[in-house]
């Protein structure tokens, strides 16, 4: 079998068999001209060097599926990796309680089915919220850890491809669990939220949360409004004052490392607002902030690798860490392009929070809006329409070969938007055209933006 991670995670374990029934599949419903080609069958019994051959023709195969926005986002290519996730973790489909949190620590209970998708324990949990059906489209759910000061690392937003009781049982870690925030980056959809209590009760609930713990910086001042305000109750007017801080809506990750200014720099990353803010500190303890528009990036990669086994050095090759960097091209002045490089188990995370804002910039773009990014029933099933197929983590495939040393590879593009080619940049690393994301919102870039 083959193993397939997401974000660094194993998902399920597939066999050829099991991948080729699924191009079959696909093919029928398709058509043979969309669908990318399949490692064909071989008569005899691989070699070693043949079977690391097929597992990286699988591996792009399935990327290739993934990022079709078609074909990566049919009900065909989902439910497989469902059903395998299930498969593979051995959770039988039965009843169960889900714990789900809220910003504020509140703990929501909701009866679902192990093999629920994510759009099911969403709507599960608006229902027993009872937000509104034209609300529930601008929450998601996402996989955090919690740390010990009561705040959470963001893991993952959860997927369509996914069973989010499966997904987090799996880790078998009680850290790991799974919150309800909103997933819009432009504070003006705030209004549409607001216009109803349970609505307006969430965004509070994450405003407040966001304060406390540090997210969104105020001064004494600002704390004091704020604080009479809370006592008033009086959150419509709470959360308008929290809009005009520097860094409301903004998600905070982990401390990190960038080679921006120059390399080894210690940097707290926050994105929001169309961009990613670096809070650095320099070799000389010197402490420097700067902001990278998203509109600014021309392309972004996310790179995974495992460090290489030289001999016996205390740990198994199994026990290594992933290594985990996002790396984005920034136009810094008119005519020069820079690479910037953030070191972060959190790097998926990161290109999700930069897709979903170019998304959420070609749909206002379009002329569209959040209400119309929701979630259609087709045929009896819960399906997004397509301008919220947001950002698909593509399955990374493992050699079925245990024995064999880890070895660096390349996580590829994470989005379902088919990307334009791109000339090779002036990157130091040999990477091709297909191993980037392309950004269309860098297209309507204009001399004024200078």
């Amino acid at each position: 079998a083959y193993n397939i991670h997401v974000n660094g995670v194993l998902h399920c374990r597939v066999r050829y068999s099991q991948l080729l029934g699924l191009h079959e599949q696909l093919r029928k419903e398709y058509g043979a001209n969309v669908v990318p080609a399949f490692p064909p069958k071989k008569i005899f019994t691989l070699t070693p060097a043949e079977v690391e051959q097929r597992r990286e023709q699988l591996e792009k195969y399935m990327q290739a599926v993934r990022q079709d926005p078609m074909l990566g986002g049919s009900e065909t290519f989902n439910s497989f990796l469902r059903k395998a996730q299930q498969e593979t973790q051995q959770i039988p489909t039965e009843e169960v309680v889900l714990e789900v949190l809220l910003s504020n620590g509140q703990k929501v209970k909701v009866t679902i089915l192990t093999s629920d998708q994510t759009e099911d324990v969403l709507e599960a949990v608006a229902s027993k919220l009872d937000l509104p059906d034209d609300l529930i489209g601008y929450f998601s759910l996402f996989l955090v850890r919690e740390t010990k000061d009561g705040a959470f690392s963001f893991v993952r937003k959860l997927q369509e491809f996914e069973l989010p009781y499966v997904s987090v049982t799996s880790l078998h870690n009680p850290e790991f669990r799974i919150i309800l925030r909103k997933s819009y980056w432009d504070s003006s959809y705030d209004d549409d939220v607001m216009e109803h209590r349970v609505g307006l009760n969430l965004l509070y609930a994450q405003t407040v949360s966001d304060i406390e713990h540090g997210w969104i910086p105020v001064n004494k001042e600002q704390h004091r409004q704020l604080k009479s305000l809370q006592e008033k109750v009086s959150k419509k007017e709470f959360i308008r004052l929290a809009q005009t801080l520097k860094y409301y809506g903004y998600l905070k990750f982990d401390p990190c490392v960038t080679d921006f200014p120059e390399k080894g720099c210690h940097v707290v990353v926050s994105a929001g607002n169309n961009e990613l803010n670096f809070q650095v500190r320099l070799p000389n303890e010197q402490i420097k902030e700067g902001s990278f528009k998203v509109t600014r990036m021309r392309c972004w990669r996310v790179t995974s690798s495992v460090p290489m086994s030289n001999g016996p050095s205390g740990s198994s090759p199994g026990k290594s860490e992933v290594k985990l960097e996002l790396a984005f091209e920034y136009l810094m002045s008119k005519d020069r392009l820079q690479w910037v490089t953030i070191t972060s188990p959190q790097a998926i995370m990161l290109s999700i929070c930069l897709q979903s804002m170019v998304d959420e910039l070609m749909v206002k773009k379009s002329g569209g809006s959040i209400r119309k990014m929701f979630r259609r029933r087709v045929n009896g099933a819960l399906r997004r329409s397509e301008s919220q197929q947001a950002v698909k983590s593509p399955p990374l495939l493992d050699s079925p070969d245990a024995s064999r040393e880890p070895m660096a590879k390349l996580s590829s593009k994470l989005t379902s938007v088919s990307l334009r080619g791109i000339s090779h940049s002036s990157s130091a690393n040999d990477v091709g055209a297909n191993d980037f994301h392309g950004n269309y919102a860098f297209e309507g870039i204009g001399d004024e933006d200078l």
